[in-house]
């Protein structure tokens, strides 16, 4: 996601940041474009912020709601609890829209290992791996300075990866993803639902400095890993 009118309706900076622009319209990014995708789940608003609405009913909503992925235009809404329940089967919206899951899952007994990582040969520690139903392909991404930035897999390599970690097959078309991160100690990988890891490219993207990013992007990292360590449960059946 790399426009700063969609991210300002997602993560609200510090007061005269000098990174955002005056306040003004929002809008939701469209498209499957190189580097932008769904977007992320709601900050809660700074003092004085326009009310959020529901993009479906017009209704207000809370600064923490859920969201209802387009399909068609491969972007998110956002979405009161009435409208976000009535999208959570797919043939309510027959096939257009969707309600982003909020599960979040691991799968200790089956760890992924740093070989399998670096197969995918993805050019950094930290990436997100989501499957269009439309393209019938996973693509990956990860935060850098221009936001969700995209790269190409091996598909065969993924294949491969899937047949042997269960948690891989789980994942849900279009509104979850597969996030890994791979640091000196091993690599963990989990599912969760997509606009949270659209919020971190959002919040790297705002705090990035220099060539590693900075203290500031590094600890957006370790906090966002952290709430997502905090909520993941084991893997257990199938998919909702």
């Amino acid at each position: 996601m790399t426009g700063l009118a969609g991210l300002r309706r997602f993560v609200t900076p510090p007061p005269d940041s000098p990174h955002m622009p005056a306040a003004g319209p929002t809008a939701v990014p469209a498209g499957a474009r190189q580097g932008s995708g769904p977007a992320p789940q709601t900050s809660p608003a700074a003092p004085g912020a326009a009310e959020e609405t529901c993009e479906l009913c017009a209704a207000a909503v809370p600064a923490q709601h859920g969201h209802v992925a387009d399909l068609e235009t491969s972007s998110l809404m956002c979405a009161c609890r009435a409208c976000y329940l009535l999208f959570t089967h797919p043939p309510a919206g027959r096939a257009h829209y969707r309600a982003v899951p909020d599960r979040y899952l691991s799968d200790p007994a089956k760890p992924l290992g740093t070989a399998e990582w670096d197969a995918l040969q993805v050019p950094v520690g930290l990436a997100f791996f989501l499957r269009s139903s439309r393209a019938a392909a996973v693509t990956g991404f990860y935060p850098s300075p221009a936001g969700a930035t995209e790269c190409k897999l091996d598909l065969q390599d993924w294949q491969r990866i899937e047949a042997s970690h269960p948690l891989l097959g789980e994942l849900a078309d279009d509104v979850e993803a597969i996030l890994v991160w791979r640091s000196g100690e091993g690599v963990e990988y989990f599912l969760v639902p997509i606009d949270i890891c659209y919020e971190l490219a959002g919040r790297m993207r705002m705090s990035w400095r220099g060539f590693d990013g900075g203290t500031e992007a590094r600890q957006a990292v370790a906090e966002f890993l952290d709430t997502v360590r905090s909520r993941a449960r084991p893997v257990t059946g199938r998919r909702p």
